[in-house]
């Protein structure tokens, strides 16, 4: 049978990247992005780090404020993700132009099996090239691109010479290329899996490779043999071209300063609401589940969720769901976070009712000067905070999910 040609595509300090292409001053420094708005020291954890800042020692899921210690001339920006997303959608086109077997990981990664594209585009490894060559000049950004027989051994190989690699693992050399590299680079070993397998003397993929099936199962059980099996370079998954429709269409907003405000929260909820039914108007959708995501200031989190008979796209009866989610919820406590997701997308029998409505003039009126002026051109005055603190119609304070 003729080996599969698997690509994983993945951006290059994706948000730091998009900050310093649209930003010049901020080519060749530590970019940082992470921060809380409301400023470089609050509570946010680094999204992403360019090259510049890495060299620093800062990474990604570190808090800002350890981040700081480590570069403190850094230049640190809160996330701004409906531009991220843009890009996103831009860089997944250009990813369909090459084959229809996309599977997005996330915001800025996707496996491509170009298998069936050979033909026409040639082999693995000029399509890997010309994928890359499109990328940049299409969005002036880089990325790297792992090139395999198998989804594993080419996500590992695109981490291999970032940035702006390109790295190809012939078929058959699988277990060679995979043998000296650190157990943890497979999928499924977490530090309590890192931690049993260091115990077998196990310390690289090859250790891995080589220790007999009867020690791992007595150790590991059966996820033990689909370790082995993954350290010996054997990955028949395939891309999943579904995986690239939405799932969930989300946005969630965390609070500077822990807040008990009904109004403040209320606000919050209506701004995220509205911001949600946008994302599903541009994308064609409407939904029909609404979820809400609560944690207080305990870090207690919970969520609710309520499935209407109707589907819809409009902010105002996402928020008449969301409201009542959140007053069987809400308690004495002060709020941290708040989230609010749609989900369930499709068309129902039932065309009658505010859940059933069209998009309004109001909402396409918004729509449209949203579009041509950017995010926060045009807002309702009810989630305006005359104060300026925690407003939850600035967007780089929230963060956009799509799952």
């Amino acid at each position: 049978m003729t080996p599969r040609s698997i690509l994983h595509v993945d951006m290059d300090a994706f948000y730091a990247a998009v900050e310093q292409r649209d930003r010049p001053e901020l080519r060749g420094k530590p970019v940082i992005v992470g921060a809380d708005p409301k400023g470089g020291r609050g509570r946010g954890v680094v999204a992403t780090a360019s090259y510049e800042a890495r060299a620093f020692g800062v990474r990604s899921a570190l808090p800002i404020s350890q981040a700081w210690k480590l570069c403190p001339q850094g230049v640190y920006l809160p996330p701004d993700m409906e531009k991220y997303a843009r890009v996103s959608d831009q860089v997944m086109e250009i990813l369909h132009g090459f084959t229809d077997l996309v599977e997005p990981l996330s915001i800025d990664e996707a496996f491509l099996d170009v298998t069936a594209s050979r033909r026409a585009l040639g082999d693995g490894v000029t399509i890997a090239r010309n994928l890359k060559e499109r990328i940049r000049r299409e969005t002036s950004l880089t990325a790297s691109v792992g090139l395999a027989a198998s989804k594993l051994v080419a996500k590992v190989a695109s981490d291999m010479r970032k940035p702006d690699g390109l790295v190809v693992v012939e078929p058959g050399t699988e277990a060679d290329f995979l043998a000296p590299l650190p157990v943890r680079r497979l999928w499924g070993v977490g530090p309590r899996t890192e931690e049993s397998l260091a115990c077998l003397g196990v310390r690289t993929i090859g250790d891995l490779a080589a220790l007999a099936e009867d020690r791992l199962d007595r150790k590991l059980g059966t996820h033990g043999q689909d370790l082995l099996d993954l350290a010996r370079g054997l990955d028949d998954r395939p891309v999943v071209a579904s995986a690239d429709e939405a799932k969930s269409v989300g946005h969630e907003h965390t609070f500077s300063i822990d807040t008990a405000s009904a109004d403040v929260l209320r606000r919050t909820l209506l701004a995220l609401c509205d911001q949600v039914a946008r994302r599903l108007r541009n994308h064609g959708l409407r939904a029909r589940t609404v979820t809400l995501k609560y944690r207080d200031e305990t870090f207690r989190t919970l969520t609710r969720a309520r499935t209407t008979p109707d589907s819809t796209n409009a902010g105002d009866a996402l928020f008449a769901v969301v409201w009542e989610l959140f007053q069987g919820v809400h308690g004495p406590r002060r709020v941290r976070l708040l989230g609010v997701s749609a989900s369930g997308f499709g068309e129902t029998g039932h065309q009658a009712g505010l859940f059933a409505q069209g998009v309004r003039p109001a909402d396409r009126l918004r729509d449209q000067i949203t579009e041509r002026f950017g995010e926060g051109a045009l807002v309702r005055a009810s989630v305006l905070d005359p104060g300026g603190a925690d407003d939850p119609s600035d967007r780089r304070g929230s963060r956009r999910l799509l799952r």
